[in-house]
């Protein structure tokens, strides 16, 4: 399994709309909206990282009023509460 954050910008006004689209995608485990460069943070998970690119390039990218991704899978996974 590929974890992965999903950094997102939008159109102005747009974030609230996109971060509801992208948390009903399939693969992505949450959505939410930020302050700062990018208006959304996702995290996404996959089986492969050829199966992330393609939730990112076909479903998320095509969300109305994203502007911009920047994936960055995860290196490794540290344990919660740490």
């Amino acid at each position: 399994m590929v974890s992965a954050w999903v950094l997102i910008q939008t159109e102005v006004g747009k974030a609230g709309d996109v971060a509801k689209a992208v948390s009903a995608i399939d693969g992505i485990q949450r959505a939410d909206v930020t302050a700062g460069p990018f208006d959304v943070i996702a995290q996404a998970a996959a089986p492969d990282l050829n199966s992330l690119g393609g939730l990112v390039l076909t479903r998320v990218q095509s969300v109305p009023g994203t502007t911009r991704t920047l994936t960055c899978p995860l290196a490794t996974r540290q344990p919660r509460g740490r």
